[in-house]
């Protein structure tokens, strides 16, 4: 698991590169592309193509634990109301669906999106060993290990053909599937594993053929209060700006696409491809810098490096960095703040606009 996962941090650094690019430019073309024309069709069928390995990548980073995690403190109770409706639907109409919250449960801290990730991954799990119906029940509770150490414990129970001991003792592992070829790739129970193990939680299954599954996660208590929901982004016609932006990425499509993206919202774009490209431009440029928005993994100075030898520059400088899974967002970060601004590549048009502004505005 480790090495693969090393794997997987390693070809998502550059398949992500790949896709943000594709990603970026294909929308950048849609934007110009006369609607219903059979231009416009094509680039849809691009844009769904990229979503779809996307997708997969993040299921290989997750599984890897190297996903871009984004905790915060979370009532559990509440994001399982909150996807209730979706699962419903998932599950289909031959399967019941069962809530059991427990009022007194307390808080946890996790990343929302992909604890939702792992409830929807585990309800298809569910469904698919229910073929003639069923109930699916999930259920939450507080609950205490043999160190008295807290958890909050998610239930996700169904009334399926179960599964022997041999079976269970592998299902977590990357590519193992007891579906028939060609029905799934085998990284939904993988996704489930490295997301809880991620966020410093335990996940078990317990099951037999013919009683259905019963599968635990526990996750850390937190005693914070739940972090407020951030206000819904602004629409992209408002990501505007007249600030100066100095762009560091050594792929050359992704720099390419973030500095024309920039440049046509009224930005002035500086652009470098190395680190050190960008500490001889910051020490030359004549004219106020706003912002440094930079790769993080890069031969030569690092993003984080960069970042350093710019703000010795140019103290006043915002700062923006990107990336495409945790060993990067994390490693060589101690010189710096604890919280910077970030973005998880690959980023959508919008995405970048708004963390743009964003960063320049200090929040």
């Amino acid at each position: 698991m480790e090495a693969v996962g090393r794997l997987a941090g390693g070809v998502a650094h550059d398949f992500n590169n790949l896709l943000t690019a594709i990603n970026g430019f294909t929308e950048l073309a849609t934007s110009e592309a006369e609607p219903g024309s059979e231009v416009a069709e094509y680039l849809e069928e691009i844009r769904r193509s990229a979503e779809r390995a996307t997708a997969l990548t993040r299921q290989l980073l997750a599984f890897g634990r190297r996903a871009v995690l984004q905790p915060r403190v979370l009532d559990l109770n509440q994001v399982v109301a909150n996807i209730a409706p979706m699962l419903q639907r998932i599950i289909g109409d031959d399967v019941r669906l069962e809530v059991i919250a427990d009022p007194l449960l307390r808080r946890t801290r996790a990343d929302r999106g992909q604890l939702e990730q792992v409830i929807v991954n585990l309800a298809a799990n569910g469904r698919d060993a229910m073929p003639g119906g069923g109930k699916l029940t999930i259920s939450t509770e507080n609950a205490v290990d043999a160190e008295t150490r807290g958890w909050v414990r998610l239930r996700i129970s169904d009334t399926g053909v179960g599964m022997d001991a041999g079976t269970a003792e592998h299902i977590f592992e990357p590519f193992f599937t007891t579906k028939s070829p060609g029905s799934g790739t085998g990284l939904g129970l993988a996704t489930v594993f490295g997301i809880v193990r991620q966020s410093g939680g335990n996940v078990t299954v317990d099951s037999e053929p013919g009683q259905g599954s019963s599968f635990l996660i526990d996750l850390p208590v937190s005693d914070s209060e739940p972090d407020q929901d951030a206000a819904p982004a602004a629409g992209s016609t408002l990501h505007v700006g007249r600030e100066t932006v100095l762009v560091v990425e050594d792929e050359p499509a992704v720099l390419s696409f973030a500095a024309q993206l920039l440049e046509r919202r009224g930005y002035t774009v500086l652009r470098a491809a190395t680190g050190e490209e960008a500490v001889d431009l910051a020490a030359r440029y004549s004219a106020q810098i706003d912002l440094l928005f930079s790769d993080l993994v890069m031969p030569g100075l690092t993003g984080y490096q960069t970042a350093a030898a710019v703000g010795a520059l140019r103290p006043a400088i915002r700062r923006l960095f990107a990336s495409g899974y945790s060993e990067e967002l994390h490693a060589n970060r101690d010189s710096l703040e604890a919280s910077l601004p970030f973005i998880e590549k690959p980023y959508s048009v919008d995405a970048l606009l708004q963390a743009v502004r964003m960063a320049l505005s200090g929040e």
